[in-house]
């Protein structure tokens, strides 16, 4: 059976549905229904965007909350016009296993000095 594929949105972050069962699969494990999965994103000189990906219970002033099949994603406002339209995805090959970001924001573009008012 393939992939099926899903619609994304150029205007928020996008959760695949595998990786979104992963997700919940994890907050299974922990017994925790009250966790987010928070994404911050940090300019990482030229060479593009650093990711943090973790588990949070708090609720920070200007968070951008998104819902996919039961999951929460929630992003700082800070780090929205980074994340929008990028692909959170779970990959579980030989090679590797683990969250992968497909962010169109991150490629071709220089993130040295660049601020969003």
């Amino acid at each position: 059976m393939t992939e099926q594929a899903f619609e994304t949105r150029t205007d928020q972050i996008n959760l695949s549905p595998v990786a979104a069962a992963k997700v919940k699969s994890l907050l299974d494990q922990e017994g925790r229904d009250d966790l987010s999965l928070r994404i911050s994103v940090q300019p990482g000189g030229c060479s593009g965007l650093r990711y943090q990906l973790f588990f949070d219970e708090r609720s920070l002033d200007g968070d951008v909350v998104t819902d996919f099949d039961g999951v929460a994603v929630v992003v700082d406002r800070m780090s929205v016009p980074y994340l929008n339209g990028a692909v959170i995805d779970f990959v579980d090959t030989i090679e590797k296993q683990g969250f992968t970001i497909d962010n169109p924001n991150a490629t071709g573009s220089c993130a040295c000095g660049d601020s969003f008012h």
